[in-house]
């Protein structure tokens, strides 16, 4: 005779649920292109193995070489995409990125306030395509209401320069200690300067790349100088920084692996379009490199196309 398996007379489900990965929410502008944007934290996210929760807070009008116009949602579309998955689902990281409108950094800066625990990463973008009334408004808002709650700006060097120290008339340009001093007097914890450019020495041009906090320069990475224009570098480090604290990653080691992960990326870009050139978020999964030699031992005589060839991709 065989006994029932539960009083029931059902089986049971012994299966135990495999644990999620961290959540990151991510605000940040469509981009059609999908160097930057939503596409783009999307990508990173998923690429440094967290699960994305992106907000979109308008969309840009632009291919990858540049940006024409946008259109900003109104604040309360914003909040509520947040609010709703918000009270959903426990999110481990905050990145913020272009927002559009210094109504909606107003907005989404009254969230973050709800979450004080939650590491924030904001990048800053080049707005030179914004008039000039417009891009005041948006910076001044996000000076004032975003960077209270940030733990680490991510930003280019002159940008963060034009940003934070706005009248700075030294022939020397700021150091990234001198931009995180001026972060810090609005809240930031850190800042994160990329493309600082250093004295070339022989034929090779090298960037910095330094997490600084008010007390100095606490680690960052030196990448050679790519002579090809890349769109969407900046949000694929920030995202890969957040990604990597929603992790439970410790700062400086995260900000270590996201600076590698950018630039194997941008080694491995790609261009989709007549424009400029796309991280390639998904590197790593390439099929590994055939052999250089042929059957008999000698070099192959081929020659590697320049522009890359549509190969299948292995799953991660």
């Amino acid at each position: 005779m065989t006994p029932d398996p539960s009083p029931s007379g059902t089986t049971p489900d012994t299966t135990a649920e495999a644990p999620a990965p961290a959540c990151v929410l991510a605000f940040n502008v469509n981009d059609p292109s999908g160097a930057g944007g939503t596409g783009g934290d999307v990508a990173t996210i998923t690429a440094m193995g967290a699960h994305p929760l992106p907000v979109v807070a308008g969309v840009l009008m632009r291919d990858t070489a540049e940006v024409f116009d946008q259109h900003v949602l109104e604040p309360d579309a914003v909040v509520e995409q947040a609010r709703s998955i918000l009270e959903d689902v426990t999110t481990a990281a905050f990145k913020v990125g272009f927002l559009g409108s210094a109504e909606v950094v107003g907005a989404v800066a009254e969230i973050l306030s709800d979450y004080p625990d939650v590491p924030l990463v904001a990048y800053l973008p080049s707005l030179a395509w914004m008039g000039d009334d417009e891009q005041q408004a948006y910076v001044d808002a996000f000076r004032e209401l975003v960077l209270p709650a940030t733990e680490v700006l991510v930003g280019n060097h002159k940008t963060l320069t034009d940003f934070l120290l706005p009248d700075w008339d030294s022939e020397r340009p700021p150091s990234a200690r001198e931009l995180a001093v001026a972060a810090a007097e609005h809240g930031a914890r850190h800042v994160l300067v990329t493309g600082i450019m250093l004295s070339a020495k022989g034929p090779q041009q090298f960037i910095d790349n330094v997490l600084a906090s008010p007390q100095g320069a606490l680690t960052g990475e030196k990448f050679e100088l790519f002579e090809t224009a890349f769109v969407g570098a900046g949000d694929t480090l920030s995202a890969a920084l957040a990604a990597l604290l929603a992790s439970g990653a410790d700062l400086h080691a995260a900000v270590g692996e996201a600076l590698s992960f950018l630039d194997q990326s941008l080694d491995a870009g790609f261009r989709p379009g007549m424009g400029n050139v796309v991280p390639d978020r998904f590197f790593w999964a390439l099929p590994p490199a055939e052999d250089d030699e042929g059957d008999g031992g000698e070099p192959a005589t081929e020659t590697a196309p320049e522009e890359p060839k549509n190969v299948s991709r292995r799953v991660h």
